[in-house]
């Protein structure tokens, strides 16, 4: 009944909003089918966009058909060849769960629509704090509607004589008194690379080139001290460096049995769910550096190819509706992050959106992720130095 409530309210504030431009989208987007391309590896994902594919039929009349993929890149490559192929139009993909490469890649080829996300009702309750503007430091252009937000954060157990690293002095430091006890995620991993891009941001003297492609001419001089560090800290790691855990959920365990101090997560709230699984425990914490913590935003888009372009705007807004926020970060559902202020929100929604704060989470600020085309030469360049140990 309180949901019921709260939709008919939503309904009838979005409706003031721009209600000439909105009303006519809604109609042509009711009867339309919209296949929404989404990452499909995690079953509590899966289970909450279906959640919002039965919302979309009931409250607007559109059918959301989910192509789970296993790699976003699978979708790109599919836009890719209807590009090639001159299909301008009746496009497969009408909306995409896309992260910061595949977006860059698919803007600059000019394979999105551009222009519409800041135009959603629900745009105005978005958090401005956060990088909703740009994708992996490159301007949207309102080409991507964000829906949800997430941070590198290292996991701990508290305990006794046992404090919490805040800086990479620190880690390096917890790391020698801890030999063995501390690890990350072998590149290219996508949490293991976001430690790599977390530690250069905090230890480059050079930030600002992060904001660019990296420059042949410069990026051994900026990446010089990452190297420098992680050639003093792999000889303390698990297994001396010279192999590393495959995933950060195989670290989750090795946390649990003890075999590693600390794990780490691009989810903030994915402690609270390990406890609520009963794999860790009550004193777990999720934290981060006091200077901030790699974060980003993610987005949904539209090729401009798009069949149901109308539903897919439509979709997108409910994806950024305060309901649909409350019940995504519920770590009982899936617990990601909003991209929602609740300061903006009715007073309602904005009580509801931060009862589902996570409650194992010691915050800390958001750092900007580099440009896109840091991934793949951090990644290299890694597996150079020490991908063959």
């Amino acid at each position: 009944m309180v949901y019921t409530f709260l939709f008919s309210l939503l309904l009838a504030t979005t409706a003031s909003a721009n209600a000439s431009d909105w009303q006519t989208l809604r109609q042509q987007a009711n009867g339309q089918t919209v296949y929404f391309n989404a990452w499909g590896g995690d079953p509590a994902v899966n289970s909450y966009i279906d959640w919002a594919a039965g919302e979309m039929k009931k409250h607007y009349g559109v059918t959301v058909k989910v192509v789970h993929l296993a790699d976003a890149a699978d979708a790109v490559k599919r836009i890719q060849s209807e590009a090639a192929a001159g299909r301008k139009e009746k496009g497969s993909v009408d909306l995409l769960w896309v992260n910061g490469e595949n977006f860059h890649t698919l803007k600059q080829a000019g394979l999105l629509k551009e222009g519409w996300a800041w135009e959603l009702p629900n745009w105005r309750y978005v958090d401005q704090k956060k990088p909703v503007r740009e994708d992996f430091s490159q301007p949207t252009d309102g080409a991507e509607a964000p829906w949800g937000s997430a941070q590198l954060m290292l996991i701990g157990n508290e305990q006794p004589n046992v404090t919490f690293p805040r800086s990479a002095d620190e880690l390096l430091a917890f790391a020698k008194a801890n030999p063995g006890k501390l690890s990350y995620p072998r590149p290219p991993d996508f949490t293991g690379t976001a430690f790599i891009e977390q530690m250069l941001i905090v230890l480059t003297r050079d930030p600002q080139a992060l904001r660019l492609p990296p420059d042949p001419a410069t990026f051994k001089k900026v990446t010089a001290p990452l190297w420098d560090y992680l050639d003093k800290l792999h000889p303390l790691l698990w297994r001396e460096g010279k192999t590393f855990p495959p995933t950060p959920a195989r670290m989750d365990r090795m946390l649990a049995d003890g075999e590693l101090l600390l794990s780490m997560t691009f989810n903030p709230a994915h402690v609270d769910n390990l406890i609520e699984r009963k794999q860790l425990p009550k004193t777990a914490q999720a934290f981060g550096f006091g200077q901030g913590m790699l974060g980003n935003v993610h987005f949904v888009t539209i090729p401009a190819n798009a069949s149901a372009q109308a539903g897919a705007q439509v979709l997108a807004n409910f994806l950024m509706s305060p309901e649909a926020q409350i019940r995504k970060a519920n770590p009982a559902i899936w617990g990601d992050a909003t991209v929602l202020d609740s300061a903006a929100l009715p007073p309602p929604f904005a009580e509801q959106l931060n009862a589902q704060k996570p409650a194992h989470l010691q915050a800390a600020p958001y750092l900007a992720e580099p440009h896109a085309a840091w991934v793949n030469t951090l990644e290299k360049e890694w597996l150079q130095r020490y991908g063959a140990m």
